[in-house]
């Protein structure tokens, strides 16, 4: 490229179009990128995503367009791209490109996955293959998200902090196969945008009590969120219920109380629909349905100092896989 894009930075010249890649992206042009007929695929406060046709390389992207006005200057946030674009993990999704536009505008380019958000896997809507109350799935699904979560945490020299975990920044392929999305996201974004999405996690259930500020989300808190999605994973309930029944606590961990309490795990599941493990098509041990809601509960305790370490959880999810 030239010069190199910290030249540039401090120089002051980013008011030109400049691309960075890295490993999966190293063909992609700006041309590429900004000419691709786009489907707008997810909206939130600080940015568009837009799942992409390449047409030179004939390849899908997904592209997370950052509005100006939302993200930091470049000087303090290429740093961290640089961080997230040498992230690799069977699980997470790989940033490939980032691209800084004359306005101030930014791209960031990654593979698309065909199997749609773990969001829509949980409420039925992606389940062709496989339907969500098959165990072996949900113990596919449930170990690559923590391993991954491993790796942020303890894989490289210093802790990701995700910030942001919940079952719409999980994405999956054909095979069930999980990739973490927007790990460290917030870190791009300026404090009052990175609020908003603070904000936006709270009113999904995915907060953890002790977190006032973004910029205070630490692996703690990281934990508290992979627990409330554990919990969803296999209950196939939202974090927070809308429209809950006379004497229903509507917080998904609240309303698991009561049934560990009674061991009555059957009650944790959608109506009427065994968890049945796929190989034997016999139905799960109580014991290891009660493990894993005992490990969800664990995760997103209101005290941080109760939570376990990753390298708990994981050496638990992988003993109730087996």
């Amino acid at each position: 490229m030239g010069e190199s894009f910290e030249d540039k930075v401090e120089l002051g010249e980013l008011e030109k179009e400049d691309l960075i890649s890295f490993q999966g992206g190293e063909k992609l042009t700006i041309h590429d990128i900004l000419d691709a007929p786009g489907e707008v695929i997810g909206k939130s406060s600080y940015g568009t995503l837009y799942k992409a046709s390449l047409e030179r390389t004939n390849s899908i992207a997904l592209l997370r367009f950052l509005r100006p006005a939302c993200t930091g200057k470049m000087k303090e946030i290429l740093p961290v791209i640089q961080m997230l674009g040498v992230v690799r993990h069977p699980n997470l999704v790989p940033l490939q490109a980032f691209y800084s536009g004359p306005r101030g505008e930014k791209l960031l380019v990654h593979p698309f996955y065909n199997g749609g958000t773990l969001d829509q896997f949980v409420r039925g809507e992606k389940s062709e293959k496989h339907s969500s109350h098959e165990w072996t799935v949900i113990c596919k699904i449930s170990t690559g998200i923590v391993k991954a979560m491993d790796y942020l945490h303890t894989g490289l020299k210093k802790p990701v902090v995700h910030g942001n975990l919940k079952s719409k920044n999980v994405l999956l392929d054909d095979n069930y196969q999980p990739y973490i999305s927007d790990f460290g996201l917030h870190l791009l974004l300026n404090p009052t945008t990175a609020q908003e999405m603070l904000e936006a996690s709270a009113s999904q259930g995915y907060k953890a009590p002790e977190l006032i500020k973004m910029r205070d989300a630490s692996v703690e808190s990281d934990i508290y969120s992979l627990g409330i999605l554990l919990l969803e994973i296999l209950t196939g309930r939202a974090p927070i219920n809308d429209k809950p029944s006379p004497g229903e606590d509507p917080y998904l961990p609240d309303s698991l109380k009561n049934i560990i309490i009674n061991q009555r795990i059957s009650d944790t599941f959608r109506p009427g629909i065994p968890l049945t493990d796929s190989n034997s098509k016999k139905p799960v041990k109580e014991e290891r349905l009660l493990m894993f809601v005992q490990l969800g509960m664990a995760c997103c305790s209101p005290s941080l100092y109760l939570r376990p370490h990753i390298k708990q959880v994981l050496k638990k999810i992988e003993e109730i896989s087996q």
